[in-house]
């Protein structure tokens, strides 16, 4: 009872703190509300007390495993940014938390604040493209670098082309101990391609003004052309299975019954169908890092929609689609 009332207060705390850096993240004032800022002012370091700290970032507990995959690999890479090493906070839900196998091989920030000494030392949000706020967080840092100390990156500190650890990400998910357990659906004598239709939050957009929705909403017309360009461009030496990922009845996605060995795959729960993404052969995202992360991790051919939040990758692989579905198809053609 006591840890059931003392995480209800944890979260109110935190959502209250949340809502103010909200509203005054745009303000001049903004990092002076951080004891780290005020550190950085009037402490001036003296001999270094280990060789490096630590990064880490808070998965945020109110968001689904895309967003959290965000703030986990956001912090990976600044971690590398501002030269230190990189301390691993655990998802939220622990059958994610084991089934990416992140953390396997890190060191867990818990373990060096509880048993190792380290304090534990907020950091304000930075503009990753503004240099004066990347250089109040390196102010921060050097000013600690006589002290043990785990920097935690406020909640979602955004990193947009997330592409940068892709390889790190790829290997520790493909050499994490949960792949001996994976079980797909696939045929291996067929080129499988798999279809991401973001719909859940986003299936009522006209009934919505959160731009936030609707800068997330296609239509089923937009993934109907682009799989039609693919299937009539690329020439697999197989034949052709189709797996459509969404939310919702099947009768809501009839544009896709023309097409031959279509699965829809409405029931799957969502740690099978982010597995199936991984290991299609050719996958078609959506505007959701649901299917984005998947992307980064597979060693397929990623088709994604050009105007997105996040960045990709300039290889040959990763095809981009413009909002109409339109996309140069002779890239299939070099894959």
């Amino acid at each position: 009872m006591l840890m059931f009332l003392s995480n209800i207060k944890y979260k109110i705390k935190r959502r209250t703190w949340s809502r103010f850096v909200s509203k005054i993240r745009d303000k001049t004032f903004y990092p002076k509300i951080y004891k780290s800022y005020w550190h950085a002012r009037f402490h001036t370091p003296g001999q270094p007390v280990s060789p490096v700290n630590y990064y880490t970032a808070v998965p945020n507990s109110g968001a689904g495993i895309g967003h959290q995959l965000a703030n986990w690999i956001a912090g990976f890479w600044y971690a590398r940014q501002f030269g230190l090493q990189f301390a691993h906070t655990p998802f939220v839900q622990e059958k994610w938390e084991y089934f990416l196998g992140f953390g396997e091989g890190e060191v867990a920030a818990e373990v060096l604040i509880k048993k190792h000494g380290y304090k534990k030392i907020l950091l304000p949000l930075f503009d990753e493209f503004n240099i004066d706020e990347i250089a109040v967080i390196r102010k921060i840092v050097h000013s600690y670098s006589d002290r043990k100390v785990v920097f935690v990156s406020e909640q979602d500190q955004f990193y947009r082309d997330q592409f940068g650890v892709m390889d790190d990400i790829r290997r520790k998910f493909h050499h994490a101990k949960a792949r001996k357990e994976d079980h797909l659906i696939y045929d291996k004598d067929f080129f499988n391609i798999a279809v991401h239709v973001r719909r859940g939050d986003v299936v009522n957009k006209q009934k919505t003004d959160n731009p936030n929705l609707l800068m997330r909403w296609q239509d089923a017309g937009y993934f109907e052309r682009v799989l039609s360009t693919v299937i009539e461009t690329i020439k697999p030496d197989k034949p052709i299975a189709i797996y459509l990922f969404s939310q919702g009845d099947r009768s809501a996605f009839s544009e896709f019954e023309k097409f031959d060995n279509m699965h829809f795959c409405m029931e799957m729960s969502p740690v099978d169908s982010f597995l199936h993404m991984v290991n299609a052969d050719l996958l078609i995202t959506s505007k959701s890092s649901f299917s984005y992360k998947p992307a980064l991790l597979s060693n397929g051919i990623k088709i994604c929609p050009k105007n997105f939040w996040h960045g990709y990758s300039n290889a040959p692989d990763w095809i981009l689609v413009d909002d109409d579905g339109c996309f140069d198809s002779k890239q299939l053609i070099m894959n």
